[in-house]
C-alpha cells in the first residue's frame, strides 16, 4: 500500500470542537478503514500544523477521496503529501540510468 502524510490545520469549526480532538481521530480512523484506506498514526503537533497524520491506500485516487471525506466533515483542511519507504526509494533509484 501507498503511504501518504497528511498535515492538518483546524479549521474554525475545529477549534472550537478541540476538546473532541482525540474522539474526531478515532471516528476518523473507523471512516477511513470503511473506505480502504488505514491510518496508521496520528499525532498533535505545535508549529505550522495541527495535526499529522500518517495514511496507507491501495492509490491516489483512495487518498484523494480520504482527504476529501476528512474535509467534508468542516474541522481540517489538508495537505496530502505521498511518502516513499526506503524499499520505494531504491526501486525508483534501480530505473534511473
Amino acid at each position: 500500500m501507498a503511504k501518504y502524510i497528511t498535515l492538518l490545520n483546524w479549521t474554525e469549526q475545529g477549534i472550537r470542537g478541540a476538546k473532541h480532538t482525540v474522539e474526531r481521530a478515532q471516528a476518523a480512523r473507523q471512516l477511513l478503514d470503511g473506505m480502504g484506506v488505514k491510518m496508521t498514526g496520528v499525532w498533535w503537533t505545535l508549529g505550522q500544523y495541527d495535526v499529522v497524520c500518517v495514511l496507507e491506500a491501495p492509490d491516489d485516487e483512495s487518498a484523494t477521496r480520504a482527504g476529501l471525506v476528512l474535509g467534508m466533515q468542516g474541522n481540517v483542511r489538508s495537505t496530502t503529501l505521498r511518502a516513499f519507504d526506503e524499499g520505494d526509494m531504491k526501486g525508483i533509484l534501480n530505473g534511473l540510468p
